[in-house]
């Protein structure tokens, strides 16, 4: 295993940049913070942002982690400010100039970090990179579908506009660019791909590498929130932000909500399945 100290020489140094909350499985984080140790390159650091009270049995997977790995660093806030604030907060405590952003209940493949490095490395003009994602249910063997996402920034600027072009738990980015387009907002449900949106129109530089990176968890409960009012008037609300800000049309703005309120609408178990085998494929 490579570590910081012995590849510093071709590598940059960088920060993990994880959010937990207290609904989270202690078991998943636990899985998602070995897969950190796993990795060919390892990270500088890894900021944890505690987002509100956690239980005790996540308190102890943190506490564990930071035997193994003393460069970790703890944001405590006093109370649950969702993920986009959280993030905020966590990123101003990164200290590299390199951000990698993970879920708390995904699995990173053992070459993750060091396929990203090497494209921020070798291509000075990209700002953020993210990959393809293998989605499973139960365990990360039984993959049931891979999200793909597109290679170039011109691609990604297009996909951009029809559906959120990169897979947020997979992304690392350069801190300062991020930081000069205002870093996330609390915007639930969709404070990455606002993000994103912001981003391009600031002329950040974007790109995908064409493999799954990561494996990306998914759950029947998912599936259900992904439905329903609730989130048909957040995805209704971001899609007007989109088009208020003139990165969509009027025409890709209807498109977009109609498609979005029918699936929507649709049964949990046929969602699901438009879900995996037409929309993911």
């Amino acid at each position: 295993m490579c570590n910081f100290a012995a590849c510093n020489q071709l590598f940059m140094a960088f920060s993990v940049l994880i959010s937990v909350y207290q609904r989270e499985k202690s078991q998943y984080l636990e899985q998602a913070l070995e897969s950190l140790l796993e990795q060919t390159l390892l990270p500088t650091e890894v900021v944890i942002v505690e987002d509100g009270p956690l239980t005790d049995e996540l308190y102890a997977v943190i506490e564990a982690f930071k035997t193994r790995f003393a460069a970790t660093v703890s944001v405590v806030l006093p109370r649950n400010v969702g993920l986009g604030l959280a993030l905020n907060h966590g990123l101003k405590e990164c200290h590299y100039p390199i951000v990698a952003r993970m879920d708390s209940d995904d699995i990173c493949k053992p070459r993750r970090f060091e396929k990203q490095l090497e494209i921020l490395r070798t291509h000075k003009e990209i700002d953020v990179v993210g990959s393809w994602i293998d989605e499973f249910l139960g365990t990360k063997e039984n993959i049931i579908s891979t999200r793909k996402v597109p290679e170039t920034h011109q691609e990604i600027l297009h996909f951009a506009r029809y559906r959120n072009p990169m897979n947020h738990p997979t992304v690392m980015f350069r801190k300062a660019v991020i930081e000069a387009v205002d870093s996330y907002h609390d915007f639930p449900l969709f404070e990455d791909y606002d993000l994103w949106v912001r981003a391009l129109q600031h002329g950040v530089s974007f790109y995908n590498i064409q493999e799954s990176l990561l494996w990306f968890r998914l759950s029947y409960e998912a599936f259900r929130r992904r439905g329903g009012v609730h989130y048909i008037k957040a995805e209704s609300r971001f899609q007007k932000r989109l088009y208020l800000c003139g990165f969509i049309s009027l025409s890709a703005f209807l498109q977009n909500v109609i498609i979005r309120l029918t699936v929507r609408l649709l049964p949990n178990r046929l969602r699901k399945f438009i879900y995996i085998l037409r929309i993911r494929k």
